[in-house]
């Protein structure tokens, strides 16, 4: 893997603190970055962190899950069954604005003379905090206090609070709290993964208006059509005596506050803000705006009697649940703990309330991948969903399916029976205009059947895997039959699958693709599983199956002889698995002479003069080996490590969490210690250069992988979860939570022996170190940790 630094940001500025992201001076230096990762989101609205006053800013963002404009991909030479339409996720109004003025000189924290400042991102109440004093050429101290929240329990609200306090003299003071439509200019600067501009209004006013403290402003998206409104709404606090106006028109719904203050008085404007959205996948016409408007007002109203302390206590309840489901700790590391729960609580804001929408590459943090939704939930986000709020897993799932009618008439476009989910999208119509390395990602379908066979089993939710589950199971499995084919070659048949693109995105349009090959496998044995137990089991479910699918049984039996004929090359020289069938044949890359600068490749090299080379964007072969670790025996995967790993790129985020789990699983422990510190600190240390365009949430999804599948030894594709953790020996202990089948399991590891704590009512099986072990409810049981040999031992 290419080498790259973990630098960071400074601690004196920014300092460990193991339940919340602290930045003690404005460094406009990390403006981009801190935009980013300073971002509160519940995953249907997400705002980055720009200062309440509205500048300086690198990209402003107040977005909607799934709000999008659409716009016609130019191909400059057309063929049939390319994408045809794109799809952008737009920002929405900012509510967050508070324009502050003292004695008419407005606080901009570049210019201002800040005498002290502290912004602060508490996991533990989802409170995005700052307190700044500032002082006037006057010598007026004036001190600013400001909090913000996007609600986990009301999932249409965003609430602020703006505090301003006069520490000494007298001041005339103005807030202009603002509801802002701001559409910013975005300039193409020849990176892919960044979001498009337009040369348009995208929100086109259909409708503003202001009464008492209120103002709730409608739009129509210019060309998507769908439709939103918006409003906020006011509390005022204080000894000072105001005055106040509001207003409202299509760009801006506002609340000016004055008042002629004096030393130690206050005042205080707490505002709540909501958003409706017509729906994303909608059949017909979008909901009016008006309507939503309505809606607006019922969300305002309800918050203006809960008030801004009860809303904050609704937020610290969900938080205070979660982490009892998902916390991890790394004993002794209060930095690499602050970097964990960052990530975990990223994941919280990317998925809380997503509801009936996906889960976009950048969560709501940022524009970046245009919003669209990937293959990175089902492999590196719905995990750590299934083991920790199955409930979130579940609505994610059903998201999925939700495209399925989508998906069918995808696979219609490219001559294939069944379904075909998009490679990125936001509507469920394919988006990516780049086929070699969008739609030629088949694997996408095994992707979400493996997420829904893993959900199902782990859950024993068959009540989804009956209604909705088995259907994305057999769809995705009748595009294997047809896209494969069945070869002879002496006694022995074999399956193939030709011209396919795996997740490696610098290897395009391939034969035999190992990591395609076995996850299409997994894909057709589990459609013929859940058949086979509809119709035993539950006879009135696979009767509704027959119905929507018609199924029939010739088709069935066909998946198994695929499943059990797939071929998946093997290399017998080197002892490997090759990526597809021709990849060995192919020159190595020439990582010696290519300079650092000249990373990632697709920015500085021709994708004809990548696909000459065996040189790997993002892992291929290793993720196959971790979600199909029973079929590669331990020397297996070592000499497949052993061979991809030199050959990565590092030029994906999505690399490092999967590299970490399998050295730690070989032994390797100094790779695995190694690639865990790219990924957990991926964003908070700009590992990548791009963390300014949002956060990675699958590479946040991937430290809990990292750490549990990793270090903490789990694998699940046996009967029973089985632990083999590998604590590093660097670490103290390790501490995690996991929920299977609806009992919660602490798992504590320290250098000698691990402890399972089951809560709940009823007993637990599992495996420890290939021992089956039944764990008793509140009885913490204790198990000796014995070496594992290994032919990496740590290096020095």
């Amino acid at each position: 893997m290419l080498q790259r630094d973990i630098v960071g940001l400074p601690t004196s500025i920014y300092p460990p603190d193991p339940w919340a992201l602290v930045e003690k001076e404005f460094t406009p230096r990390y403006l981009a970055e801190t935009e980013s990762i300073f971002a509160i989101g519940n995953g249907f609205i997400g705002m980055r962190a720009v200062p309440e006053e509205g500048r300086p800013y690198v990209e402003r963002g107040s977005l909607i899950n799934g709000l999008h404009e659409q716009w016609p991909i130019r191909h400059p030479e057309h063929a049939f069954g390319f994408a045809e339409v794109g799809q952008t996720i737009i920002a929405a109004p900012d509510p967050r604005r508070f324009h502050l003025y003292v004695d008419d000189e407005p606080l901009d924290l570049r210019h201002g003379d800040i005498r002290e400042y502290e912004r602060r991102l508490d996991f533990r109440t989802g409170l995005l905090t700052r307190v700044i004093e500032w002082r006037l050429p006057t010598g007026v101290r004036v001190r600013v206090t400001s909090a913000s929240m996007t609600s986990l329990v009301q999932r249409h609200l965003v609430a602020s609070r703006y505090e301003v306090e006069v520490l000494d003299g007298h001041a005339h003071v103005v807030v202009s709290s603002q509801l802002r439509n701001v559409q910013d200019t975005k300039h193409d600067d020849g990176d892919p993964r960044r979001a498009k501009g337009f040369d348009h209004q995208v929100l086109v006013g259909e409708g503003a208006r202001a009464h008492d403290r209120r103002a709730v402003l409608q739009y129509r998206v210019a060309h998507s059509g769908m439709t939103m409104a918006c409003g906020i709404d006011h509390v005022l606090e204080g000894d000072a005596v105001v005055h106040e106006e509001s207003s409202a028109d299509d760009q801006l719904g506002r609340l000016v506050v004055t008042a002629d203050m004096t030393s130690g008085q206050r005042m205080a404007i707490t505002k709540f803000a909501a958003f409706h959205t017509s729906a994303v996948n909608h059949d017909g016409q979008p909901t009016r705006s008006q309507r939503l408007a309505d809606r607006v007002d019922r969300t305002l109203d309800r918050a203006m009697r809960t008030g801004w302390q009860a809303t904050a206590e609704e937020q610290r309840q969900y938080l205070e649940d979660f982490w009892d489901a998902a916390d991890v700790e790394v004993h002794g590391n209060p930095t690499v703990c602050q970097a964990i729960r960052w990530s975990l609580f990223q994941v919280c804001q990317a998925t809380a309330r997503a509801d009936s929408r996906g889960i976009p590459a950048k969560g709501l943090t940022g524009s970046a991948y245009e919003g669209h939704y990937f293959w990175d939930a089902e492999i590196y986000v719905l995990p750590f969903l299934t083991y920790t709020n199955p409930l979130l897993a579940r609505n994610a799932l059903r998201f999925r399916h939700g495209m399925l009618d989508h998906a069918r008439r995808r696979a219609r476009e490219v001559n294939q029976k069944g379904a075909l989910f998009p490679w990125r999208t936001i509507t469920g119509e394919e988006a990516s205009a780049f086929f070699e390395a969008g739609t030629a990602q088949y694997h996408i379908n095994a992707d979400i059947s493996h997420a829904v066979s893993k959900y199902a089993k782990l859950t024993g939710d068959e009540d989804f895997l009956a209604e909705s589950g088995s259907e994305i199971l057999v769809e995705t499995a009748r595009l294997w039959a047809d896209l494969g084919f069945f070869r002879t070659e002496g006694d022995r048949e074999t399956f193939h699958i030709h011209g396919v693109t795996g997740p490696d995105e610098y290897t395009t349009v391939v034969d035999d693709n190992a990591y395609t090959n076995m996850m299409a496998a997994g894909n057709l044995r589990d459609a013929v599983d859940v058949v086979e137990w509809l119709r035993e089991q539950r006879p009135e479910d696979f009767a509704r199956l027959l119905r929507r699918t018609n199924l029939h049984s010739r088709e069935v039996a066909e998946w198994g002889r695929a499943a059990e004929s797939m071929y998946v090359p093997y290399d017998g020289e080197h002892g490997i698995t090759p990526q597809d069938a021709h990849f060995l044949d192919l020159q190595r890359w020439d990582f010696d002479n290519v300079p650092r600068d000249k990373y990632p490749l697709l920015l500085h090299f021709h994708p004809l003069v990548i696909y000459r080379y065996q040189v790997i964007k993002q892992a291929d072969v290793v993720l196959a080996m971790f979600l199909h670790d029973q079929a590669f025996d331990m020397a297996h995967q070592e000499r497949n490590f052993d061979y991809y790993d030199p050959l990565t790129t590092g030029d994906s985020s999505l690399s490092t969490a999967i590299q970490s789990i399998v050295a730690a699983r070989i032994g390797n422990e100094a790779k695995a210690i190694e690639y865990f510190r790219y990924g957990v600190f991926m964003d908070l240390a700009n590992v990548a250069g791009n963390t300014g365009d949002g956060v990675h949430i699958a590479a946040a999804g991937g430290v809990w992988l990292s750490i549990v599948h990793g270090f903490g030894g789990l694998t699940d594709t046996g009967e029973m979860p089985d632990f083999r953790p590998r604590l590093p020996a660097s670490w103290d202990g390790l501490t995690f939570n996991l929920q299977l089948r609806g009992r919660k399991l602490r798992v504590d590891v320290s250098r000698h022996e691990t402890t399972y704590t089951v809560r709940g009512e009823d007993a637990l099986e599992i495996c420890h170190q290939g021992e089956p072990v039944v764990l008793q409810p509140d009885v913490p049981t204790v198990m000796e940790l014995h070496p594992m040999l290994t032919s990496h031992p740590q290096e020095d």
